[in-house]
């Protein structure tokens, strides 16, 4: 014991050191069972909507950047090589035809995957609020003739009109009212059927 000490400042001393100790541990219990702080690094487990097989994972095949269309003989790109052959034969004549008249036919979409598809319904649902909403305006997976390569996407507004007006020729006909660019293979006879008014019609 030092000089000055004494047995009532020693106790005291060591009451304070014993006091300290078990407030440390007790704070150290308690931050066991608190949530991490805002700024710690969270861990989101991303799944896709479908899972049979590649295409149904590729959310991707099919898309094009915003303003980048394809040519009708672009068959090396899956979007236009994967068509349906007897669409990819109409849509080509129809081209020639039209690039007969100064017309310069693209394609904005065409065959898509099934995960792309099911990635634009969902995109849809969330823009229009339903899905019955997004139903007019874009098909779910298991109706959709893009997945199937049996539908176009035509572009640019040019190319649309002069396929509305001369595509029966070629047997392709606008579908859709609220969709002058979408395309199939539908023709009987030289003529199209009526137009649906939407895609879930």
């Amino acid at each position: 014991m030092s000089e000055g000490d004494t047995p009532i400042k020693t106790r005291s001393l060591r009451t304070l050191v014993a006091l300290t100790a078990a407030a440390v541990a007790a704070l150290s219990l308690c931050a066991c069972g608190t949530a991490p702080p805002p700024h710690a690094p969270q861990h989101t487990i991303v799944t896709e909507p479908l899972r049979i097989g590649d295409a149904a994972t590729d959310t991707v095949g099919g898309w094009l950047p915003a303003g980048v269309t394809l040519s009708p003989f672009d068959v090396s790109n899956p979007i236009v090589g994967w068509l349906d052959p007897s669409l990819l034969e109409a849509v080509q004549d129809a081209a020639r035809a039209a690039a007969a008249e100064g017309i310069d036919m693209r394609i904005s979409s065409g065959w898509r995957t099934t995960g792309f598809q099911q990635r634009l319904f969902d995109l849809g649902v969330q823009q229009h609020g339903s899905v019955e909403a997004a139903r007019e305006f874009v098909a779910p997976v298991d109706v959709s003739k893009h997945v199937t390569g049996e539908a176009v996407d035509i572009a640019p507004v040019q190319a649309d009109m002069w396929l509305i007006r001369n595509g029966s020729r070629f047997g392709l006909c606008q579908v859709f009212a609220n969709e002058i660019w979408h395309f199939e293979l539908v023709a009987v006879g030289g003529h199209c059927p009526p137009l649906k008014p939407n895609a879930a019609s």
